[in-house]
């Protein structure tokens, strides 16, 4: 879907991300999940170009360090003032999705939802890819 909307050099990198979010969801949860992609271009003042990943699960914990305000990669905020995902042990075979998710995105940072009409609540964790060729025009602006 990225590459028909100009976005194919973010393919790699989301569907790993992708994978590692919905993959805890199913890991660590026993209700259903649901996975949205959405263009950044709209969703604040900003102009951007790039996609919003979002899984929602059944599950209210929302793990550190997405429990924090949204962090931006690179942003002084990020990894120090907005927490760190607990180090792995090194010769553990699972364990670094969410410090992938932290490392790799633009964006991230999820939110616990309350109970709606049909019971389901849950949370919400997202992370945020831009377009190089888009953050790079900002840069020079």
């Amino acid at each position: 879907m990225l590459p028909a909307y100009g976005m194919g050099e973010l393919l790699n990198t989301a569907e790993l991300l992708a994978s590692e979010l919905v993959t805890n969801a199913y890991r660590h949860t026993k209700g259903p999940a649901f996975l949205r992609l959405r263009g950044l271009g709209g969703l604040d003042a900003e102009p951007r170009s790039g996609v919003r990943v979002t899984v929602w699960d059944t599950d209210p914990h929302v793990p550190s360090p997405f429990d924090k305000p949204p962090a931006r990669s690179g942003s002084p905020g990020a990894g120090q003032g907005q927490g760190q995902v607990e180090q792995v042990d090194e010769r553990s075979l699972g364990g670094r999705g969410l410090l992938l998710v932290q490392e790799w995105a633009d964006r991230w940072g999820g939110c616990l939802l309350g109970d709606d009409l049909f019971g389901r609540g849950g949370k919400l964790l997202w992370f945020e890819l831009e377009s190089r060729s888009a953050a790079d025009v900002k840069a020079v602006a």
